[in-house]
């Protein structure tokens, strides 16, 4: 079995030999002795390769270049430096590939974001985003862990879908019909009953109303898959696809969906900041470094450990959506017309309303409850004054909205009325309204977009930069 750099760096057993390969971060030295920074990727520290130029042949030492990958034998030993307590003394060196200076674009310098996006294919062997990624990983095993400990059972929802689950039409097309002769019905309509499926079909927005039919029938399950949303926005927290959290439970009302919801953010949070310390160190330093960058009113008032931990050090706490509305009327911030977007009652409350609840008013992660039913899905839970349904969101520092969900209606007639609200086709989700037919029982689940979970964690701020391939209008290399 082979050994990372990340195991070698916890070895206390010197002296002996081992087989090192890896990618060159660095190099440098002079016509006596050479140094080698070697990074496998299994933690963001590198390794220090000792090479007495002696032993090695011009010819070879040339090919030794930034971004080539090395498989080196050699002697673990103490490091003679302060950075890091082994080092390799190497004996023999093979280059495993070759990376050209001339044509190689990620050397060990500043690159931009931007430019690093253009190269997504190599920008993982960068220290910012191999600390990313394996923060990514960690955040996703945790997240399969909690549930399985909670005795939730992993249920895979469809990602072709006929149905659009919110309603929002932003969907991309699945087709197998040639685009240049399309077949018509006689009122012109394309005839889908020639296509694939005989039926027109999307890429799902959200697994949520297949893992209702799960939750009804198994107790507990989550969905933990791709999604996509057809929405032409071109900005920093946007994109085409993205991975979604959407665990549903029967039997739980809307309190007992906020404190799952709670206990959830808190278990990753204290999971990542356990296993991932290097790098979120790192991530740290980089989120402070360049806030110190922004102009002051742009500028986080949080670091980013201390921002996480302080998700972890209170207990969120719990307001209505209506007092909501008047705290931030009756705000400094609001009568100093601070706000860019007005408040009153009905609003679907923006990224600064959100914001000041959490950072200004109750220093600390807020779950809002109890939305207008107006600008919330259908199959939220109509409350008792026939105005609001029992939806929640929880708001965290920096973000605003980190966690939507909802008890659902578990009536017929009440959801079928809503359905007909919204101008939603009853018959296209018939078996949906079937499980209000046959033995509905009170449920509830929230949603968790994964990328922008990842994105508060490690501070990046654009989502990009979250997802090894990101998907965009007018992008989709790779």
């Amino acid at each position: 079995m082979k050994t990372s750099i990340r195991q070698l760096l916890e070895s206390t057993e010197f002296d002996r030999q081992i087989t090192l390969q890896g990618w060159v971060r660095n190099k440098r030295g002079n016509k006596n002795v050479g140094f080698l920074a070697i990074n496998d990727g299994s933690s963001i520290k590198s390794i220090q390769v000792v090479v007495e130029m002696s032993t090695i042949s011009d010819e070879l030492w040339a090919k030794v270049t930034v971004g080539s990958c090395l498989s080196i034998l050699g002697t673990l030993t103490q490091s003679q430096g302060s950075e890091q307590a082994v080092e390799l003394q190497a004996q023999t060196i093979e280059v495993l590939g070759e990376a050209h200076p001339e044509e190689y674009p990620i050397q060990p310098k500043a690159h931009s974001f931007e430019f690093l996006r253009e190269n997504a294919h190599l920008r993982i062997r960068t220290n910012t985003f191999g600390a990313v990624f394996r923060v990514r990983h960690a955040l996703a095993f945790a997240i399969h862990q909690y549930f399985n400990d909670h005795g939730f059972f992993y249920w895979n929802s469809p990602i072709i879908t006929g149905s659009d689950a919110e309603g929002a039409g932003e969907m991309f097309r699945v087709t197998t019909l040639d685009m240049r002769n399309l077949p018509k019905n006689e009122d012109g309509s394309i005839d889908f009953k020639q296509d694939f499926f005989a039926k027109s079909t999307h890429l799902t927005v959200s697994g949520q109303l297949e893992g209702e039919l799960g939750a009804l029938g198994l107790g507990l399950i989550y969905t933990f898959g791709p999604t996509f949303r057809a929405e032409n926005s071109n900005t920093s927290r946007h994109l085409a696809e993205f991975w979604m959290i959407e665990p549903e439970m029967a039997f739980y009302d809307a309190k007992d969906n906020q404190d799952l919801a709670e206990d959830f953010v808190k278990y990753l949070f204290k999971y990542v900041l356990q296993k991932c310390p290097d790098d979120m160190k790192f991530l740290d330093e980089r989120f402070q470094k360049e806030n110190q960058g922004k102009k002051k009113e742009e500028q986080s008032e949080f670091g980013l450990l201390e921002k996480l931990n302080f998700v972890l050090d209170h207990d969120f706490a719990r307001v209505t959506y209506t007092e909501a509305i008047d705290i931030l009327y009756n705000s400094k911030a609001n009568k100093k017309k601070k706000f860019k977007y007005p408040v009153e009652w009905g609003i679907d409350l923006q990224s600064e309303h959100e914001r000041y609840l959490v950072e200004q008013h109750f220093k600390k992660p807020v779950i809002v409850t109890d939305y207008p039913k107006e600008i919330k899905a259908f199959y939220m839970k109509l409350n008792d004054d026939g105005k609001t349904v029992r939806a929640m969101d929880i708001l965290v520092p920096g973000i605003g909205e980190m966690i939507g969900g909802s008890q659902r209606e578990e009536n017929y007639d009440k959801l079928l009325g809503r359905m007909q609200e919204m101008g939603i086709d009853p018959q296209e989700l018939s078996w949906y309204l079937d499980t209000r037919k046959f033995g509905t029982a009170p449920h509830s689940g929230f949603g968790l977009g994964f990328e922008r979970l990842v994105q508060f964690v490690t501070g990046m701020g654009n989502i990009r930069d979250v997802i090894p391939f990101p998907r965009t209008p007018q992008n989709a290399e790779f």
